[in-house]
């Protein structure tokens, strides 16, 4: 099937164009956060050269426990994302897990997220698609590559051929996640861009009994690995400190290691393409 490439604002996602990153923390933990987040994240990829799309959740609606923090809801979240898009001018991403979100959230967001968990949500996901807005599906832990074109189908009975698919990960008895990258190759065969989620795929889902743990320092291994498999885009949680984040912070990247990251992603990016 012929590639097709998804316009996001200004940028271009899909075979040929510059690897793009999604990035962001977790949760918004307040508009003071999200906002510096945005912005040290702009200053560093601009200086690296890739093109950002923030990416911060308004509401965890799956989190392990009752006790945890789950954002400031819709409402206050969509106030703030909609802050960072037109002060710093870059795209936001966030998720939406109920039908009744998907109105107020198209009305700011830039790509709307079907979480992994709601991926199979027939419902969620044709309401999604009737935006027109570019949606980015991540494929569930319980699924197989393959299993993704019937998502792929019914966005596209709505006429919405702006469509991201994200891998990240596949469950491996309790508590792990596996990647086989041999994913990224199969949802490419849909047509439409792959994205690997880095940070989720090194999760340890329920790993703390009450909360998800995280082997961190996989990420840059495993991004390596997906850029040579080809993915056109890269989904990083970021925080400025993991271990007081309100979410994932185990299986999160330091904002202090993000230049780092991207430099060396940028190398390989580039022996892929030269070759």
């Amino acid at each position: 099937m012929d590639a097709k490439k998804v316009k996001i604002n200004n940028i271009s996602v899909g075979k040929g164009e510059r690897l793009v990153l999604i990035a962001g923390p977790c949760v918004i933990e307040s508009a003071a956060s999200a906002m510096e987040h945005a912005r040290r994240i702009k200053e560093i990829t601009n200086r690296v050269g890739i093109p950002f799309i923030f990416k911060a959740s308004y509401d965890k609606a799956n989190r392990s426990s009752v006790r945890s923090f789950r954002g400031p809801g819709i409402e206050k979240g969509l106030e703030i994302l909609r802050a960072i898009r037109e002060d710093l001018g870059v795209p936001v991403l966030s998720d939406i897990h109920d039908v009744s979100e998907v109105a107020p959230a198209a009305k700011v967001l830039d790509v709307i997220q079907i979480p992994a968990f709601l991926c199979r949500q027939t419902d969620l996901v044709l309401e999604a698609a009737s935006t027109g807005k570019p949606v980015n599906v991540k494929k569930g832990q319980f699924m197989s590559p393959a299993e993704m074109n019937n998502v792929v189908e019914k966005i596209e009975s709505k006429g919405n051929h702006n469509v991201l698919l994200t891998e990240r990960g596949t469950t491996f008895g309790y508590n792990t996640l596996i990647n086989d990258f041999r994913s990224i190759v199969i949802m490419a065969e849909t047509g439409y861009p792959v994205v690997y989620d880095a940070t989720h795929s090194v999760q340890l889902p329920g790993g703390k009994g009450d909360s998800s743990g995280g082997e961190s320092r996989y990420i840059l291994h495993l991004s390596k690995a997906a850029v040579v498999v080809g993915c056109d885009a890269l989904f990083v949680e970021v925080h400025e400190n993991p271990e007081k984040a309100m979410s994932d912070g185990a299986n999160m990247l330091a904002l202090s290691g993000l230049e780092e990251y991207l430099t060396e992603i940028k190398q390989i990016e580039k022996a892929v393409r030269t070759r």
